[in-house]
């Protein structure tokens, strides 16, 4: 069911290039993109995370088309004012990283920097300090390595068999819904188990994944290069009380703010979804001082105040997809209803 839907999402796509809608017309400002992994292609049918993937030749030659179609290449600190003030004849983008992993540095940096273009890194600093623990990295490889699975699942165990592909990516969305409606200790005790059982070294296997500080400090010293701040410890902040959530979003700033020395003022939701943050985590924001803060709801946005900052839409590239006629439509903003203000925080800065 998954697969067709998103077979009949591209057919739409890829018929509003076809009709000229996304040529003949635009709407809102502009388009704050969203990638996480940027690194060669693997091999290997059991990928569940592909869609979080994109080469850098695809994303080489996405910059490249967006240089033809005449978009501006924004920092946050820009795509902030220009939300608030009187459209601009030119339509932005920007690109923006969740994350900090370390293919950025190793993939993706090489071809920003000799496109010369601004991005966004969004750093969960427990990652860096080498603490952090990329649970869904974890679940991929035991499921990967395994045809018979056994976990517990509240108090009782629960026994599965995997003996293909379609089996295994059932199974990795079932478990990773299930451990993302958990609470942060709950979690960390399920994910613990479950390595524990089938020898799979996290703590290894997520610092292998992550930036450390030494590489970010690379980045920092980049003018082009923004970097913002997405929490300590990457959670669902709509599984957490208020005052715990409200820990890891100004944590998470103090942290960056001291290893970098300067102030950092933009901010991602983890996972960033309707269902992992609500409103009064986009008021904790700006409480916590941000100036801008990203989800991953879908949508562009507009100019004039009508787009929330502390709750900025963004357009997630599904790594699946190569086509530039869909990423042309995409950052056109046609396919995409306006978005409407999250209420609770000013969308003025």
């Amino acid at each position: 069911m998954a697969s067709d839907d998103r077979w009949l999402e591209r057919l739409r796509l890829e018929l509003a290039w076809f009709t000229g809608r996304a040529a003949l017309g635009s709407r809102g400002a502009g388009a704050i993109l969203r990638f996480e992994h940027v690194r060669p292609r693997r091999r290997g049918g059991f990928q569940p995370l592909r869609a979080q993937e994109i080469t850098p030749q695809f994303l080489d030659r996405a910059i490249r088309a967006l240089k033809r179609w005449s978009y501006d290449f924004l920092g946050m600190d820009e795509v902030c004012r220009r939300a608030v003030t009187l459209p601009e004849q030119r339509r932005f983008v920007a690109l923006t990283f969740d994350g900090a992993a370390k293919d950025l540095i190793e993939f993706a940096y090489p071809v920003l920097a000799r496109h010369a273009v601004p991005f966004t890194v969004y750093v969960p600093t427990a990652f860096p300090d080498g603490v952090g623990e990329a649970w869904w990295l974890g679940l991929e490889q035991v499921i990967a390595r395994e045809s018979r699975i056994s976990l517990m699942m509240g108090d009782k165990e629960q026994r599965f068999v995997v003996t293909d592909t379609a089996e295994k990516q059932a199974l990795f969305s079932h478990l990773e819904g299930w451990l993302r409606s958990l609470a942060p200790a709950d979690l960390a005790a399920a994910i613990a188990d479950l390595c524990t059982r089938y020898r799979i070294d996290l703590a290894a296997l997520s610092r292998q994944a992550s930036m450390d500080w030494e590489d970010l400090a690379k980045l920092a010293a980049d003018p082009l290069v923004t970097i913002g701040s997405a929490t300590v410890n990457y959670p669902v902040l709509a599984n957490m009380k208020d005052g715990a959530a409200l820990r890891e979003m100004t944590m998470g700033k103090a942290v960056a703010e001291s290893a970098f020395r300067r102030d950092v003022t933009h901010f991602a939701f983890p996972f960033g979804d309707r269902t992992s943050f609500r409103r009064s985590h986009v008021v904790m924001a700006e409480e916590a001082g941000f100036t801008g803060a990203v989800s991953t709801i879908p949508g562009i946005v507009d100019a004039e105040g009508r787009t929330n900052l502390r709750a900025l839409p963004r357009i997630s590239w599904d790594g699946r997809v190569r086509s530039l006629r869909i990423l042309r439509v995409l950052v056109s903003g046609v396919s995409f209803a306006p978005v409407k203000p999250t209420g609770g925080a000013s969308g003025q800065t």
